[in-house]
């Protein structure tokens, strides 16, 4: 009998990519997905650069896409070994609306797949990465960010889905399984998926099993890492111990300002990360004020004028802030 994993991850923290300019990134995910940047900070181990993370209104675990932009970055390659494609959740028969709202913004849309249960979009964004929305009857009870670009009847609702490309798919399903809590929901010819808990958005991976794909280049336009949620720090720690005692090269936990993390890579190749969902986006800044500051972990701070001199300048659209989007 396989051991279980000795705890059950509640599905998708966030995702993590990399972007080219910063501004090219912002103007996209705020004005063509309609997302709030509820952070402006910087890669803690790169702070010449920022970080940037876009969700809900709160920044909520679940609803998170982040980006490390660094300008002049070399195109990657999307391939095995990665996240190939990052979904989100939007009402049903919304897509029409999102077809004609990305030509408005100069982003090639179109609609993959139709079916009795879900409706997908695929968009590129400015560095090529792939980009999903899907559409199904199955209801997703969180409440959107009403951004002044996206009306909340069509708004993105979180994070829906990630498909890892892997060329040995038995064993990556295998450490979802038995060492995150996920279970299989669905197989059909080389594509597996997989949920968290009950399932539904915001708790589902899919994993495409190929031997023709080549292996993936992470630089600009992929995904650098995908996150999975634990609720706080003490189960963190368990399913740390637990991961290295199954073999498993794991990092200590790190902190994150915004929550704490391990990192380890699967059989597959792909870097997966195990998140914290506290203490959230508000412990440095009022929600109503998310993203519109340089904010800095208190190691950081006494180096911020160097930082400050070194980023980007960038511009966050008015439409961020909650007055304006409302």
């Amino acid at each position: 009998m396989t051991a279980q994993a000795a705890a059950e991850t509640q599905g998708l923290h966030h995702v993590t990519a990399i972007a080219g300019d910063p501004q090219k990134n912002i103007d996209f995910y705020i004005t063509g997905l309609g997302l709030r940047l509820v952070k402006k900070t910087v890669n803690f181990d790169d702070p010449g650069t920022y970080h940037l993370y876009y969700g809900d209104e709160s920044g909520r675990p679940g609803s998170l896409m982040t980006f490390f932009p660094w300008r002049g970055i070399q195109q990657g390659r999307i391939g095995a070994g990665q996240s190939t494609s990052t979904a989100f959740s939007v009402p049903a028969g919304s897509l029409g609306w999102w077809v004609d709202h990305f030509a408005a913004v100069g982003a090639e849309a179109r609609i993959t797949s139709t079916s009795s249960s879900e409706e997908r979009l695929l968009v590129a964004d400015p560095d090529g990465l792939q980009i999903e929305l899907v559409a199904t009857h199955e209801h997703d009870p969180r409440d959107p960010w009403d951004s002044a670009s996206v009306p909340a009847e069509y708004a993105i609702r979180g994070q829906h889905s990630s498909v890892l490309t892997v060329r040995d798919a038995e064993r990556t399903v295998a450490l979802m399984t038995n060492d995150l809590g996920m279970h299989v929901v669905e197989q059909q010819g080389n594509r597996t998926r997989l949920a968290a808990g009950a399932g539904g958005p915001g708790a589902l991976v899919d994993v495409h099993a190929s031997n023709l794909v080549q292996p993936g280049l992470t630089a600009g336009g992929t995904v650098h890492h995908i996150a999975f949620r634990v609720p706080d720090q003490a189960t963190q720690q368990q399913w740390r111990d637990e991961l290295v005692s199954r073999g498993h090269q794991v990092t200590e936990i790190l902190d994150r300002q915004y929550f704490t993390s391990i990192y380890f890579r699967e059989p597959g190749g792909v870097l997966f990360e195990i998140a914290t969902d506290t203490p959230g986006f508000d412990i440095d800044e009022p929600l109503l004020e998310l993203g519109r500051a340089l904010k800095l972990p208190p190691w950081l701070e006494p180096s911020r004028e160097a930082i400050e001199h070194a980023v980007i300048p960038i511009r966050v659209p008015e439409e961020n802030n909650p007055e304006v989007a409302a």
